[in-house]
């Protein structure tokens, strides 16, 4: 077996070499680093490459069990085609060129944890390679995980001591930025936002293109998007201005779901958006159909996540085995409206004979097999999120954000946006007892990061 090394010679392949490298990335025992020896050897090719040796043997490894050390062998790649100063990796990526200025002057160097990279197993490892870690404007890998968080560290604050303290939690896996922040720190569009909510801007041409437009604008720095779409006329109904009929919502989400595949933030991940329509919406059971796997393909709409805004008299409805009634927002504007009048205006229009008549189990049925076969839609519950919010003086809230985790108003012109982070719960298992007052030192730290998003965030 040879190996063919990066400068044309070749030599034998060596079981001695491998095993002082696998003792190397790894302090397992003696018996398990021979099986591990033994598998690698039993799959070799008669001649590799030594970058293909190293992705083999990290393969190899994960195959076996042991992603931590294929991680390592993994981190030991990108360790030799990186730069070993920080500094030098972010002069040399298309960053913003005072933040570049400011990592000059600051010298973190000496603050790099480098130890730290082989903490990270295989699959955590090329997560990061395909879409966190910077390249070079010709696709060569220029930082490490080390460098990607004291790049958000840096972009954050100013002083050595904010940065450096930021960076330490961050290193040692206490908590995370999300994804915006991690991709666009130091960018020139600088967007560290991580959700935004929107709703449709207009029942029209122009209002729905232009929300199109907003959403690729926030989909193109990573923004995750929410957006409410109960006030677009159903199927069938009528178009003045084009004298004719109206192809519903279907036709028109067909079109966010291709902007979400199409902008994808440099093919580092797909657009998200999730789109939130209330039950009364007469083209309620072909949105439940958007991400089914039998029907029309021409009707799906499976890059999308979907989610209901539902009243509670929908749900009461349910309960008591009662009709409920479609009713198209062109006749009749029910999503600025909840609870009470919500109630009110929906029975008046009932009760003049607009609309369609279903059962309400008939439609819940629905939901719950939409929801078996793929997981959607969302289900949230409108009168209960506007009774509770402390936003109600603003007006009626439509819908949430993408992962349904926020409840806020927005409005055509206002769009209500967070900052998110992910702290780690096992980083604070200390021996058999959880560390609530460092967890609760690490959450205020956390909210203070945070809020430095929002002063810095484009």
């Amino acid at each position: 077996m040879l190996v063919k090394k990066r400068n044309g010679t070749t030599e034998p392949f060596s079981k001695m070499k491998l095993r002082k490298f696998l003792r190397y990335t790894n302090d397992t025992p003696s018996d398990t680093e021979t099986a591990l020896v033994d598998s690698i050897v039993a799959g070799l090719p008669k001649e590799i490459t030594s970058d293909g040796l190293h992705m083999y043997l990290a393969n190899t490894a994960q195959a076996a069990g042991k992603g931590l050390i294929a991680g390592r062998i993994e981190m030991l790649k990108i360790h030799k085609q990186t730069p070993n100063s920080f500094t030098q990796a972010m002069l040399s990526l298309p960053l913003d060129p005072d933040f570049q200025e400011k990592i000059k002057k600051l010298d973190l160097d000496r603050f790099i944890l480098n130890q730290n990279d082989f903490s990270y197993d295989l699959f955590a490892l090329r997560t990061l390679q395909r879409s966190y870690l910077l390249r070079d404007d010709e696709n060569n890998l220029v930082e490490r995980p080390q460098y990607m968080l004291m790049r958000v560290a840096a972009s954050l604050y100013d002083t050595v001591d904010e940065i450096v303290n930021c960076y330490n939690a961050m290193s040692a896996k206490e908590y995370t930025h999300a994804t915006p922040t991690l991709f666009n720190a130091g960018a020139v569009k600088n967007q560290y936002a991580s959700c935004f909510l929107g709703v449709m801007k207009s029942d029209s041409i122009s209002g729905i293109f232009d929300t199109v437009k907003q959403c690729a604008m926030i989909s193109k720095t990573a923004g995750g998007i929410g957006m409410s779409v109960s006030n677009i006329r159903s199927a069938g109904s009528h178009i003045a201005g084009a004298m004719g009929q109206s192809n519903g919502i279907v036709p028109m989400l067909r079109v966010f779901n291709e902007t979400a595949r199409y902008v994808d933030q440099g093919r580092r991940r797909k657009g998200s958006f999730a789109m939130y329509l209330e039950p009364w919406h007469p083209d309620i059971f072909d949105f439940l159909q958007l991400r089914t796997n039998h029907g029309d393909e021409n009707a799906k709409a499976r890059d999308l996540f979907t989610a209901l805004w539902i009243p509670d008299l929908f749900m009461d409805r349910v309960q008591k085995d009662q009709h409920w009634t479609l009713i198209c927002p062109k006749t009749l504007n029910l999503q600025d409206c909840h609870s009470e009048e919500f109630n009110s205006r929906y029975i008046a229009a009932e009760e003049s004979g607009i609309g369609k008549r279903i059962q309400a189990r008939a439609l819940w049925e629905k939901i719950l097999r939409a929801q078996i076969e793929t997981g959607t839609p969302y289900v949230m519950f409108k009168d209960r999120v506007n009774s509770c919010s402390n936003q109600k003086h603003l007006g009626t809230i439509r819908g949430s954000n993408l992962c349904a985790e926020i409840c806020e108003y927005t409005s055509p012109d206002e769009i209500a946006v967070c900052t998110l982070a992910s702290i780690a719960l096992p980083a604070f298992v200390e021996g058999d007892t959880f560390n609530f007052k460092r967890l609760g030192q690490r959450v205020e730290e956390v909210v203070r990061h945070l809020d430095r998003v929002i002063d810095v965030t484009y």
